[in-house]
């Protein structure tokens, strides 16, 4: 998973946080193409209320043919009776989940540790 990982630039995953990230995120989705993992996303929700999707990610040799579009509908088949689910977009990819049904919300705040992120998300 790290390889798919870093074709898009987040080099800073090791393979102890991915292992760490997905055993704490509580659904999941993963691409296979010839026993290779190519993309995957996950979420943490509680079952009721609220969920939130994270890394909706596909390598970048496997990019524009579906992945994601399958990925992200797989995790919202897995939250269908979510009340309220959240994400944030990478930059660039807004209108990807714009497509899939997701708006901008009025209330949205964040708090990011680290100063890049600040600089890019938040307002």
């Amino acid at each position: 998973m790290r390889g798919v990982y870093e074709s898009v630039g987040w080099n800073k995953h090791s393979n102890e946080v991915i292992k760490q990230v997905f055993e704490a995120s509580n659904v999941h989705v993963f691409a296979e193409l010839d026993g290779r993992i190519v993309g995957f996303g996950r979420a943490l929700s509680d079952g009721v209320f609220n969920a939130a999707i994270y890394d909706v990610v596909v390598h970048k040799e496997y990019q524009k043919l579906g992945i994601a579009k399958r990925i992200l509908d797989l995790l919202l088949a897995q939250l269908q009776n979510v009340s309220c689910i959240h994400l944030i977009s990478t930059t660039g990819n807004e209108e990807f989940y714009r497509k899939a049904g997701f708006k901008k919300i009025k209330t949205g705040m964040a708090r990011y540790l680290n100063s890049t992120l600040i600089a890019e998300y938040l307002e």
